[in-house]
């Protein structure tokens, strides 16, 4: 059985300020091991990125950080056989940096914060190349309940503003349980007795209810933090509309 530490919802502070560090990482003060430390962020928040640095940095100056993952990138890339002086360019190659579509001044530091500390980043994604398989996996329904399951879709359809075509609510279902599926597995061949092993994410990964949380070991003590969502930087939905128009 899991052992589960919630911390949903961090408050936030004032613009000029830094978000609070989750209370009770390893190595404060009666603090419980975790194993696996989700982070659910917004993308578009840059708070939530500049957080996600300096919880790696707080891991891996107490000495407690197994491996950085990252939902932005594939399973598969990894910096494990950079040294700490690596230099971006060397990083970004190792995880196919210029394939994964994703601002690198957002996610950069963190990584560099991990790599200049020895600590292994690891893409955790599924490959595109197994996409269209998983769309078309009607197994991988049967990995969350029913009430799980119909959750899921819901929220794929408002994460794409209630546009989808209903015919494909099905497919991205599919392909979302298992993109946390393979977070997961990437996660579970990271850990390491006696340290920590974070997961940068969208919120929605990290939801206990319907993501990565549901299809990591049992015996596992993972935490999972949604960090409280900011103001949007732009109307996606409009954007999505202008982009599905004929």
């Amino acid at each position: 059985m899991h052992l589960r530490f919630a911390a949903i919802g961090l408050f936030l502070l004032a613009s000029c300020s830094s978000l609070p560090l989750p209370p009770g990482l390893p190595g404060d003060p009666g603090a419980p091991e975790i194993d696996v430390l989700l982070l659910g962020e917004q993308h578009d928040a840059p708070g939530h990125q500049e957080l996600h640095q300096r919880v790696v940095q707080t891991l891996a100056a107490r000495g407690r950080l197994a491996a950085l993952a990252l939902e932005m990138t594939a399973q598969g890339a990894s910096t494990a056989g950079l040294l700490p002086d690596a230099p971006e360019a060397a990083v970004q190659t190792a995880l196919h940096w210029d394939d994964s579509g994703w601002p690198w001044r957002s996610y950069g530091p963190a990584v560099m914060a991990a790599v200049a500390a020895g600590v292994p980043v690891l893409g955790a994604n599924l490959p595109r190349a197994q996409w269209r398989t998983a769309m078309d996996d009607g197994k991988l329904e049967t990995f969350l309940s029913g009430p799980a399951l119909e959750a899921q879709q819901q929220a794929i359809r408002l994460g794409h503003c209630n546009l989808l075509p209903e015919a494909q609510i099905g497919p991205m279902t599919r392909m979302q349980i298992a993109r946390d599926r393979t977070m997961a597995q990437t996660l579970e061949q990271a850990v390491t007795p006696g340290k920590t092993v974070v997961l940068l994410a969208g919120a929605g990964h990290v939801d206990e209810t319907l993501g990565v949380p549901l299809h990591l070991a049992a015996e596992l003590r993972v935490r999972s933090v949604t960090l409280t969502p900011e103001p949007q930087a732009k109307d996606y939905c409009a954007q999505l509309q202008r982009q599905m128009k004929p």
